[in-house]
């Protein structure tokens, strides 16, 4: 098998950073939530730049997961909670 290619390289680690600043960031907003029962996930998406739309599912399973919570949230270089919107409260 070839060994990747430097870009290659580069696009995967670009990933897995994505990856892992959404799961930090995921984890920070449920800390500071709580956790729903019936928590199916927490869905966080990079919109532009250090703005990210977190949803957070509940349910059974795909088919019944329903959006509970939702939020625009700004983080700083290294993916801490700067603000959000609507406010981050303890809800559970």
């Amino acid at each position: 098998m070839p060994a990747k290619q430097p870009r290659e390289q580069q696009k995967d680690v670009e990933q897995q950073k994505s990856v892992s600043l959404n799961a930090l960031i995921g984890k920070q907003v449920m800390h500071v939530l709580g956790k729903p029962d019936g928590l199916h996930t927490v869905h966080v998406r990079r919109l532009w730049e250090d703005h990210y739309r977190v949803n957070v599912l509940i349910g059974q399973d795909v088919v019944s997961a329903k959006i509970a919570n939702s939020y625009f949230v700004k983080v700083d270089g290294d993916g801490n909670l700067i603000e959000s919107s609507p406010k981050l409260t303890k809800l559970y």
